[in-house]
Parts: C-alpha cells; structure tokens; sequence
C-alpha cells in the first residue's frame, strides 16, 4: 500500500450531461445588485416549473499571483452585465472530465431562484439553502455539473452552491505569518457574506439561511458554527455525513504537509517563508492534477489529508480558535436547529478495494498496526496507538483479515473511524443546547456511487442521499421522473429539507408526503433518529450503531473541562 493507483473518490469515468441549454433571449434574465446587474437563464426544475440560474457568478477576487495562500478578498462592483448563464470553472483537482472548465480562478457561485428582476414569487423573500459540496477538500465543485438544481427547484427556496480553494491552494499551513492557514474555509465565510449582502435580489431571505453541507462541507459548517468569523451569517444547519467533533486533531499548523508540497515542485523548505514564496510561483492547475502524491498509501489514504488548523495569533482573522471538541463542550457554538445523519453503508467501498486485492489485502493484514493509524486517523507510532489498533481490530474485524467475507466488518471500521462517530459525537454535543434531527439513510435505488458489480448499488454508500437531492449526472444520467421508483424519496426528502430550513423544523402535518411523519429530536435520554428507508417508510428507532459508537467513545473519551465532567 505505499504507491497510489489513483484517486478514488468514486470519481471515474464521469460523463456530463446537460440537462438545460439555453434557448433564445427570451429565456435569459437580469438582476440588478449592488455589485452590479447580472444575467441568468431560465431553466425548468425537475417537474416542470420555470426557475432561474445565476451561475459562476464571481463573490471574491481572483486567489493567484499575490494573493495565492491569502484571505480572499471580497469582490468589487463591474461595469456592464455580467454572464452569469453558464458554471464557472472548478477549482484545481484531478482532472476527471475535459468538458468540466478548470481554474485557480474559481472564488463563484451559483444561485437559483425562482424569482426574476420584474416578478416576485408570492409570500416575501424565500429560505436561503446554501450548500457546501463534498470531496475531501480536494475534488468535487459546486457547479451544476455536479450538483443540479433540478429537484430542489420544485420547492420554494433559493438554492446558492460554491466554489472554494481545494487542497494545498486552499489549505496550506505553515504555522506561521506566511501561511497560518483555513483559507479555503474563509473563502466560505466570503460566500456566506456575500449571501447577506445580495440574497434578497434573488428573492432570498439573508435572514433565514440554512447552510448545508455534505462531507467536507458537512465538517466545514460544524467548524462555522464554532467560528468567530461565521457568527450569524446562517441561521439553521444540516450537516450530512461528517463533522469536526471525532477523533481527529486539528494542529495549529501542517508544516509537514506544506514541506511535502513543495518538494513535489523542487522548491526550498530551508524555512516556511521560503515554501511559501516559491510555491506562490508554482502551477496552480498542476498541484491540482498532481493531487494523488499527496497521499501516503494506495486507494487514497488517509482520506482526510488537510486539516483545519487552530491559528496562531499574528494579528490577523482567524478562522478556528480552539479545538471545536471544546468549543461544543463549553457551549461556545452557535445554537440553532440541525438536521445531521449518515448513510447505512458510507466507506464500504475502501473495504471492498483492499479485500478484492491480493497484494493490498495481505499487507493490510500483516501490517495492520501500522496502516491502520493512517486509514483510521488517531494517532501514529505510540503504545497507545497500538493498543487503539488491536482492540479495533478485535471489535470489528478480528482474524483472518484476507478473506473477502470480512468486506462488511472492515466498511463499518472504514465507515465509523471517517464519518460515523464524528457525527455521532457532533449529535450528542450539539443536542444539549438545541434541537438535533438525527438520521440514517438506508434507502438504496437503482443508482449510487458505488456500483458492484457494475449497475448493481453495492449498498447505501457515502453520497447516495445526495441523488435525491440534486441532479447529478456523474451517477444517475437522467432526472427521476414521477414514475421511477425514487420519486417518492425526492419528493419526500425535497420536501424535509426545504421545510427545515423555512422554519426549523423537517415536519409538517399539512404537506401531503409529510403528514403521516413525526421526526422527533435526539436527546441525551432518548437516542432517536430518523431511518429514512423507501419513500413510504421513514421510521423513528432508537439507538444508532450504539454498540460500535461506545468503542469509540472508550477509546476516545471527552476531553475534561469544567462542563464535560457533568455530562
């Protein structure tokens, strides 16, 4: 396992298909801002309805040249009308698709809305779902290529996805002036500042904005809600599938890391000013494409490889202050309602990859005490770090290893050490002071991110609730219509999502498709939570993965502070 054979991701063989072409002038739009007047077109949702798409609509400067490893820098008025018809570029990443457009340039949004600039939708100003993509913090983007409007434009919300610096362009630190670091995640705060400032033009409500993220954008909204620069840019959260309360440490820098980067590009790392001014100069679209070096073992491992970092203090805006374990334990976030889940299945795939090989298989077996720090993210070459390996292995796994029978035990460890308990522990920490709507999607449909054998979903994978969210043509190449057997958990889940963020809450006795549900909230005396199955049964139980949770919560107990002591 010490050479990479290729980011996984579920990123191959991605064919973009588009689902709206522009048709005339007649389907184009304008929209006046204090920026400046920008142009859209009119698009059809999923079932029909005619809505509107602002996209690569620029809200920060351009991060190159000078500014590269610095905070974004908000963007200033225009003259003319800016294009908006068509995405901007996504961020530098593993190319997967030469039609997608790619730029170091990339700081845009997009906004839909089924508002124009001479005719308002009834009832005010609408929610705001402003959503953060998923990938690792180095893959994915928040164009429509990846994520399609379509679905949620049947509801009544204006839907904002963003575009934010990837990998070391967005993530290098040095523990220093030079690059003290989370400068992809200030890139989000200047997203959400510009939903603020220019939301209600679109007919959004910048006073009701839930931020929704998935992945890394899940653990980047569960980091805003402790961050002194994101106070009350947002309103409401739904957090899917990851959080920033596990196991994992958040440094106060990733010298290491940025030390590695720049040896890939021949530069100095004599001192991190010297990394830094010759990474600077180095190409932006080729530290994208030369991601997988960044990785120390096959399959792409540890799949969290930039961290958040808490700041050292240099006099400038810092993004993350203290450990957020502690934020959430002392009460210091922000508290206001959530939605926030996993999926049945998540990182079942890293299983199946190594256990189907002969080579990965047999090292991953014989060197378990060592690879598993790196694929489970604790720490590394310590007693203690032994001892977390055996008692995992012997919780989940236990011997043989090599046999492929064992691809379910080694998904579920794959599965908690990544997603599972840093939701798990963001659920029991946050539910003390606010309410908490807690849920497992097990609901599996004819498509998924994960495809074995080929066209069969091998289970309920990391991602999959997202296809009845949005379109998204890298799994499922068309819309599910009202006769497809997914139609009822779109309806349903659109349904959820959009009621949450118009009040605070998923429920709603007079919608049709929600009547016969009561999601209750999790509390300390009462693990609820929402199993969302097929479209007509969505079932309250009790006690999610508790069994494999409480091995976590041993192996990794709360921190002691003047409130954890009480818990």
């Amino acid at each position: 396992m010490r050479s990479f054979a290729g980011v996984t991701l579920f990123l191959a063989a991605v064919l973009i298909i588009s689902r709206s072409e522009v048709k005339g002038e007649n389907d184009k739009v304008q929209v006046v801002t204090k920026l400046g007047e920008i142009e859209g077109v009119k698009l059809k949702s999923r079932l029909g309805e005619d809505f509107y798409a602002f996209r690569g609509v620029r809200y920060a400067k351009a991060p190159t040249g000078d500014l590269r490893f610095k905070p974004p820098i908000a963007v200033e008025p225009w003259t003319g009308v800016y294009d908006a018809t068509s995405d901007g570029p996504q961020c530098p990443q593993p190319k997967i698709n030469e039609e997608i457009k790619e730029s170091e340039d990339c700081l845009t949004l997009n906004i839909y809305t089924k508002h124009n600039a001479t005719k308002r939708s009834s009832g005010g100003l609408k929610p705001v779902l402003f959503f953060m993509h998923p990938g690792g913090f180095y893959a994915f983007s928040g164009i429509s290529a990846f994520f399609g409007p379509e679905y949620l434009m049947d509801r009544d919300v204006v839907l904002v996805s963003i575009n934010y610096r990837l990998g070391s362009l967005g993530f290098l630190s040095t523990g220093t002036v030079d690059s003290p670091g989370n400068m992809g995640y200030k890139d989000q705060v200047m997203a959400l500042k510009f939903v603020r400032d220019h939301i209600a033009k679109f007919g959004g409500n910048p006073n009701s904005v839930t931020a929704m993220g998935y992945s890394a954008g899940a653990l980047s909204i569960t980091l805003h809600m402790v961050s002194p620069m994101s106070q009350g840019l947002f309103h409401r959260a739904i957090v899917m599938s990851a959080a920033a309360t596990s196991h994992v440490q958040h440094p106060p820098h990733q010298l290491d890391l940025a030390e590695k980067q720049a040896r890939l590009f021949n530069c100095s790392t004599v001192s991190p000013r010297k990394i830094v001014e010759c990474l600077r100069t180095a190409d932006g679209l080729e530290m994208g494409q030369r991601l997988s070096e960044m990785f120390e073992l096959s399959g792409g491992h540890p799949v969290l490889i930039w961290k958040a970092v808490i700041e050292p203090d240099f006099g400038q805006e810092r993004f993350l202050i203290e450990d957020p374990v502690v934020s959430y334990l002392e009460g210091r976030y922000m508290k206001i309602p959530v939605i926030s889940g996993i999926t049945q299945d998540e990182f079942v795939k890293f299983s199946y990859d190594i256990l189907t090989n002969d080579t990965m298989k047999y090292e991953f077996d014989q060197k378990f005490n060592e690879l598993a720090p790196i694929c489970f993210l604790y720490e590394r070459n310590t007693p203690r770090s032994r001892e977390i390996s055996q008692t995992l292995r012997k919780k989940y796994v236990n011997f043989p290893l090599i046999t492929e029978s064992r691809i379910p035990e080694l998904g579920e460890l794959f599965s908690d050490s990544t997603i599972g308990f840093s939701v798990h522990r963001f659920v029991q920490l946050a539910s003390r002071h606010t309410k908490v709507f807690y849920y497992k999607h097990t609901f599996r449909g004819r498509y998924s991110f994960f495809e074995h054998p080929k066209g069969t979903p091998y289970g309920v994978v990391h991602h999959d609730d997202l296809l009845y969210l949005f379109g998204i043509p890298l799994v499922a190449p068309k819309l599910f219509t009202l006769s497809d057997p997914e139609n009822l958990n779109v309806e349903r889940m659109t349904r959820m999502w959009t009621t949450f963020a118009a009040k605070g809450n998923p429920n709603d006795s007079e919608d049709e498709y929600l009547k016969k549900m009561q999601w209750t909230p999790y509390t300390s005396t009462v693990d609820n939570y929402l199993e969302i199955g097929n479209g007509e049964n969505f079932t309250m139980r009790e006690g999610l993965f508790a069994e494999r949770f409480r091995i976590w919560d041993e192996l990794f107990p709360l921190p002691l502070t003047n409130k954890s002591q009480h818990l």
